[in-house]
């Protein structure tokens, strides 16, 4: 009797330390692969006793507002220099603690099949924040369709596009909204996520695409002060897992890209 009380003692108290190890997080995403990629991390991480409610948003510019303000604990759906930048405007006391993804950001259009047949004037559809506007800008004068002055960084506008051979008139655009912007614009360059939640295949769709070796690697953004948290290393682990790692490799064929 006495073997059996401390038996079911020890598991009790097993038991209990198991429950107080396990943590649930919120952890804010953008559509598509940030939200699909997210679902299996989830899986993973669930076995290492955290379980991670996956919070969709619908633009860029809220899911920081909602971190900072406590209403979640993590962000996956933003590259460094867009988390710089709203650090810079808006004050946020947020940090990096992982890279997740690379996803080139792509060229397209319903009435051109190649840069090269831009006519006079043409209709530019690009993301309406300085960071991902800035990477349209950058995308264009690699392709030669567009010059940039020098010493602009990551975050040119349209007003430091210097060389306009074609005349093109940029249109800036919320960038979930570009997809739809296909049916004005002559082209639009467009982020991957809302490329694919639109139905878009980059590798076979997109009439010029970024090079992969950009420095828009995507993050995970925790507060600062979490950097060390044990939840925070568990969902960096959970992420960096081999077998997320072969489904975002075998999901999407290199349109998008673990950068860890």
């Amino acid at each position: 009797m006495r073997k059996f009380s401390l038996a079911a003692l020890t598991s009790a108290l097993a038991l209990s330390a198991t429950l107080a190890a396990a943590e649930e997080i919120k952890v804010g995403v953008s559509p598509g692969e940030h939200g699909e990629i997210m679902e299996e991390v989830a899986k993973v991480a669930k076995d290492k006793g955290l379980t991670i409610d996956i919070v969709e948003f619908t633009d860029y510019v809220v899911p920081n507002q909602a971190l900072a303000d406590g209403d979640l604990q993590a962000n996956s759906f933003q590259h460094q220099p867009y988390l710089d930048n709203q650090i810079k405007d808006r004050g946020f006391d947020l940090v990096s603690i992982a890279k997740t993804i690379t996803t080139p950001m792509g060229v397209y259009s319903d009435k051109l099949k190649s840069l090269d047949e831009l006519p006079e004037g043409a209709k530019v559809a690009i993301p309406n924040d300085p960071t991902n506007g800035g990477r349209a800008l950058l995308l264009l004068q690699d392709k030669g369709a567009i010059t940039l002055a020098e010493d602009t960084g990551l975050t040119p506008s349209p007003l430091d596009v210097t060389g306009n051979p074609k005349n093109l008139k940029f249109l800036e655009l919320d960038a979930a909204q570009l997809p739809r912007a296909l049916a004005d614009a002559d082209i639009a360059i467009i982020n991957t996520n809302y490329a694919l939640d639109a139905g878009l295949n980059p590798n076979e769709d997109a009439i010029a695409m970024e090079k992969p070796d950009s420095p828009y690697a995507n993050i995970i953004v925790v507060r600062k002060g979490n950097e060390d948290a044990p939840w925070a290393k568990q969902l960096v682990e959970a992420y960096h897992d081999p077998a997320v790692k072969q489904f975002i490799e075998e999901k999407y064929q290199g349109a998008v890209i673990p950068a860890w």
